[in-house]
């Protein structure tokens, strides 16, 4: 989901910025609200570094490759989401992608903003979702299988329904344009039919690990009910 160098550029390129703000104020809002002590606040930091590595694994790692407008990657955001929480999951992507941009994809950084637009909008849209799809009584390590593929597929949808955004905003519309969207959205057929599947066999293995049950790694609705 990387937009790639010169799809949005000159003035055009300050919207980012303010989407990026508000993505900010949001991921700090929720961050907020959710640390209540300082078990919380060590608890919130330390699943943000860990979402943070894993970010930098799934980006510079895992499989991944230019088409057309962006970049293809897996990022397994509902899943991360589920298992770690809503606000380490927005910090690890601000810091995931800004770390990124620092030491090993400079050329993405004036895309930064658009980037982590495209990744925290979404992620709040799906937990926003998951309070409808799944019960408050229902641990989210117990979640069904249609309820994880649905809040995957959501996730996925918001990714390529914000680099449609960018593009159609930055770009006149015309037959090279519409070219690359379509590399775009086929090559991005792989991740909405692999990444989902991985979620299930994640979210599958997850419910063995009950020695994590008390660990301030995961987040405390993966193995209780909803307060």
């Amino acid at each position: 989901m990387h937009i790639e160098p010169g799809v949005v550029v000159g003035g055009k390129i300050f919207l980012s910025y303010a989407t990026a703000i508000v993505s900010f104020g949001i991921a700090g809002e929720k961050a907020w609200k959710a640390i209540g002590n300082a078990y919380s606040f060590v608890a919130f930091c330390a699943r943000s570094v860990v979402v943070t590595g894993l970010v930098l694994l799934f980006f510079e790692i895992l499989p991944h490759y230019s088409a057309g407008i962006s970049e293809v990657h897996f990022i397994f955001g509902s899943t991360l989401l589920l298992i770690f929480g809503e606000e380490s999951v927005a910090f690890g992507f601000i810091f995931g992608l800004l770390i990124q941009g620092l030491f090993f994809a400079p050329f993405d950084l004036p895309q930064y903003g658009m980037n982590i637009t495209t990744l925290l909008i979404p992620l709040y849209l799906v937990n926003y979702a998951a309070q409808s799809i799944i019960s408050r009584k229902t641990p989210y390590r117990d979640v069904k299988y249609w309820q994880a593929l649905t809040l995957s597929l959501l996730y996925q949808a918001g990714i390529v329904s914000w680099v449609g955004f960018w593009v159609a905003y930055g770009k006149a519309f015309n037959a090279v344009l519409l070219n690359d969207v379509l590399v775009f959205i086929f090559s991005y057929m792989s991740v909405i039919i692999i990444e989902p599947l991985i979620d299930l066999v994640i979210l599958a293995v997850s419910r063995s690990w009950v020695r994590l049950s008390e660990n301030s790694l995961v987040q405390y609705r993966f193995y209780h009910e909803g307060v």
